[in-house]
């Protein structure tokens, strides 16, 4: 074969060739040339179209407001503690008022007649300070005084005649202390808790303004309980239409005592028992 038609069979192939390394140049430039310029003209444009971030706003949170401790419990103390508002009447009306509540504390109301409800708050007052002074105000008793008198028992002897104690006389004074054990001793303090304006306006009008009754209805309850009774029944002497007592201890205890010692000792131990009762609640209720 000439040198002609060896080169002719070449040219084919060296075509094919080329065409083949240009496809393939074509392919390497597209996939990764251009595929990088590609990725740098996204990541570019990307970035210019992100917009600036905007701060997220929390929600507005309003602080719990704790209440101190015990704030509840001391709002609904305080609301159980409202009482309705006791109307009371004047002082000088006060004994109409009076003896229509008067029944509500004893059960023993036809004991109820040996109450004097005229004025009777004063009377209480007036009486009740001089007692605790060691007097007696008969003229403002608030209870009718007994129509029974003090006797005494006489006895022949080789020195003359001896006069005791009657134990028997202290009976006028049962029905005094069953109205006083009958009583509602819660109710009657009270009474005498609601009662305190007008006690105190009774106690001023004696020229004690600025003085609490409630401790002079003390040191007269306190001077009960501190009387001290006999163990034997005393000897009296009678110098006069009046009796007094031979033993001069008890001669010399003011007319407050004496009163007492005339109870005789059960009337006594069950006054003192009533009154410690009152005495109790009364301490409690100031």
């Amino acid at each position: 074969m000439s040198t002609k038609n060896t080169e002719q069979k070449q040219t084919p192939w060296a075509i094919i060739a080329v065409i083949i390394a240009a496809i393939i140049a074509f392919v390497i430039y597209f996939y990764v040339i251009a595929g990088d310029e590609n990725n740098n003209s996204d990541t570019i444009a990307t970035t210019a179209v992100v917009p600036a971030k905007i701060p997220e706003v929390e929600p507005e949170i309003t602080p719990e407001l704790i209440a101190p401790e015990g704030a509840t419990e001391q709002v609904e103390e305080n609301t159980m503690e409202l009482e309705p508002e006791i109307l009371l009447p004047t002082l000088d009306e006060s004994d109409t008022w009076f003896s229509t509540k008067l029944p509500t504390l004893t059960w023993r109301k036809e004991l109820l007649k040996l109450v004097v409800t005229e004025d009777i708050i004063r009377r209480f007052v007036v009486f009740t300070d001089n007692f605790s002074q060691g007097s007696l105000a008969y003229e403002h008793t608030p209870l009718i005084i007994p129509n029974a008198k003090f006797t005494a028992l006489e006895e022949a002897t080789d020195k003359g005649i001896k006069l005791q104690w009657d134990e028997s006389s202290t009976r006028r004074f049962s029905n005094y202390v069953d109205l006083l054990r009958s009583m509602d001793s819660e109710a009657l303090v009270q009474w005498y808790v609601e009662l305190k304006p007008l006690i105190d306006q009774a106690y001023g009008e004696l020229g004690y303004p600025e003085q609490d009754f409630t401790e002079v209805l003390h040191n007269a309850i306190t001077k009960v309980l501190d009387m001290e009774i006999p163990k034997n029944q005393p000897e009296l002497e009678r110098l006069s239409v009046m009796y007094k007592y031979k033993d001069q201890s008890l001669e010399s205890l003011d007319d407050a005592e004496k009163l007492l010692l005339r109870l005789g000792k059960e009337n006594l131990l069950v006054i003192k028992s009533v009154l410690l009762e009152i005495n109790e609640k009364l301490a409690r209720a100031r």
